[in-house]
């Protein structure tokens, strides 16, 4: 059984007893990866390490010291001992930092609920041993993806200085990204999916592992049942009176965007996990974390 490295240093009060919770989690690979550093993820290279895969017969130029022995002793025929490496996984969080994470704006609970499962994903992969860092779309500050000690406390702190303050193109972003293998975007996705998706299909075109992490109010599922003036965070000028009446038909309207918009990563070969700002924060890590069924 493998061990597991600690947890890092906690970063803060805030998030010290959050991530001993999550203490053991780990954070698989959801396919082989083609190559990297030695770590915790099945890799397409064989090799010769120590998880045993299968046996190939001897080939003329092949290095004698690789025989297996016992078994040429039993079968007086030379056979290699193969196995499938195992290799690290550069890991980017990409948090959204635009406006409209802010809601609702008395408790600016998306927010808090999108920085705590950003640091959960970035403990657990550092736990596992992967480069983990960190990057704010529509804010300044970031980490490089790194092993380092500390990297989570890092992250932590990056995050706690952050604001979510204007619109952020998370699309165009991801467009000219990120050489991590495996990107986490934590996001309400109130922007351009079109645009989004093409993003996601590049990237996942082109090797990587992508994961979507849907952060969403429960006051955005559950609108107060009194009158109210809905403000675009992002747009102050464009407001529209909520009605009674209206709550059918945007009900209605809302569930389908949701069921569209999951539809449409799973489609581009994305991973897709919806969160509420409710939700036990270590809890909503570990099914982000989980390994598909």
């Amino acid at each position: 059984m493998r061990h597991l490295p600690p947890m890092p240093d906690r970063p803060s009060e805030t998030y010290g007893p959050f991530l001993e919770s999550l203490r053991g989690v780990t954070w698989p690979a959801r396919h082989t990866v083609s190559s990297g550093a030695a770590g915790a993820h099945h890799s397409r290279l064989r090799g010769y390490a120590p998880e045993f895969t299968e046996y190939r017969a001897y080939r003329q130029g092949d290095d004698p010291r690789r025989l297996d022995w016992k078994l040429l002793a039993r079968t007086d025929r030379p056979y290699f001992r193969l196995s499938t490496d195992r290799v690290t996984l550069d890991t980017l969080i990409v948090v959204d930092a635009s406006a409209s994470m802010r809601f609702p704006v008395d408790t600016e609970a998306k927010w808090r609920q999108a920085c705590r499962v950003a640091v959960g994903l970035a403990a657990v992969a550092h736990a596992g041993g992967d480069p983990v860092g960190l990057a704010l779309s529509g804010a300044t500050g970031g980490v490089s993806p790194r092993t380092r000690r500390g990297v989570v406390a890092q992250i932590a702190n990056v995050l706690d200085d952050a604001r979510p303050a204007r619109a952020a193109d998370v699309a165009s972003f991801l467009s000219s990204a990120p050489k991590a293998t495996r990107i986490a975007v934590v996001s309400d996705f109130l922007e351009d999916t079109d645009e989004l998706l093409d993003a996601i299909r590049r990237l996942v075109a082109t090797g990587h592992e992508v994961h979507g992490v849907h952060v969403m109010a429960r006051e955005e599922l559950e609108p107060e049942r009194a009158a109210f003036l809905a403000t675009d965070p992002e747009r102050p000028e464009l407001r529209r009176p909520f009605v009674e009446d209206a709550r059918a038909a945007y009900d209605e309207a809302f569930a389908a965007w949701r069921r569209r918009l999951a539809a449409a990563w799973r489609a581009a070969g994305a991973h897709y996990t919806e969160i509420l700002t409710d939700e036990d924060a270590a809890r909503a890590v570990r099914r982000v974390a989980a390994p598909a069924a």
